[in-house]
């Protein structure tokens, strides 16, 4: 077996495979590249599927592992009107690792996958031996407005709609998101590609698969500052702290400021804070230069809490 394989129960496995598997009363899809150890598992955002990981996976090829799961009401995850909330994540990630037997593990989670990332931790920290929260994970006591501005308020608002649109085609859909500002030109990369690939279904036309009930669900319950704030408390794990230095869009302020960093420490004294330059929400986990950084980090984390010694 190559340095690359991963051997899990009777299969070999050598590159990306796909699966379902059942969670909290549903089926959840993901995606898992081989590697060596126990693999990270990785959370993806509001809206976003599991192949928002797929620069970072492979950043970590020969290394470490990495399962990422489509969260309910995304990708190819089954699609219940209800329940959602960052609680009812936690579970379905908590059943589905139990599932595959897996033990405490490098959790990442991107933007709301951060959240449920913490929620997973406060719930069952058993499966959790470090945490990765990546530009997300914390909101202040107040609104929304707050933490992200009047622009990239109404870029949520914006992507809310977006998902009720179709359009010709992937390519259609590659070539409208190519035009948008969130991916600079110079950032554009198959990784974007493969990730919007996957984010539609459908033949022509295609529209995007999260749903749409499911992410406002999500949106009315994951800016509740106090279980936010007693998730973070909770927390005693080795945990980074992974910012943006823009928004959604080069021309916006950061989701993570310096001073909300700063709020963030007074809950988790010991979390480990890297800004990284140059780099927008999208683009810090599927640009090739911040996807090789994030691999570094989270092969170092996983690394101090042996669970890899081959990093």
């Amino acid at each position: 077996m190559s340095s690359a394989d991963t051997k899990v129960g009777d299969l070999r496995i050598t590159r990306e495979a796909r699966g379902r598997v059942r969670g909290d009363g549903i089926e959840l899809a993901f995606g898992y590249w081989p590697g060596i150890g126990a693999p990270v598992v990785a959370l993806p955002g509001l809206t976003a599927p599991y192949v928002n990981f797929i620069g970072i996976a492979e950043c970590l090829h020969g290394r470490l592992p990495l399962l990422a799961f489509d969260l309910r009401g995304r990708g190819d995850s089954d699609k219940p009107d209800a329940p959602y909330g960052m609680a009812q994540h936690g579970r379905d990630v908590a059943a589905a690792m139990q599932e595959m037997r897996l033990g405490p593990s490098v959790v990442m989670g991107h933007s709301m996958g951060a959240f449920v990332a913490t929620a997973l931790a406060e719930q069952n920290p058993e499966l959790v031996a470090g945490l990765v929260l990546i530009d997300g994970g914390y909101v202040p006591g107040v609104s929304i407005t707050a933490v992200s501005g009047q622009a990239g308020n109404s870029a949520l608002a914006e992507r809310i709609a977006q998902l009720r649109r179709s359009y010709p085609s992937r390519e259609a859909y590659r070539e409208f998101w190519r035009s948008q500002p969130h991916f600079p030109p110079a950032d554009w990369n198959r990784w974007i590609e493969a990730f919007l690939d996957y984010e539609v279904g459908g033949d022509g036309p295609v529209q995007p698969k999260a749903s749409e009930k499911g992410v406002l669900a999500d949106m009315a319950e994951v800016f509740h500052h106090d279980a936010i704030v007693d998730r973070l408390k909770s927390i005693q794990v080795p945990t980074l702290l992974l910012r943006a230095e823009t928004g959604f869009t080069p021309d916006q302020p950061p989701l993570f400021s310096d001073e909300l960093a700063r709020q963030i420490r007074t809950y988790v004294p010991h979390i480990e804070d890297h800004k990284f330059s140059g780099t927008t929400h999208y683009t810090i986990v599927l640009g090739e230069g911040p996807a090789a950084k994030v691999a570094d980090l989270v092969c170092d984390l996983a690394r101090r809490v042996d669970l890899s010694k081959k990093c």
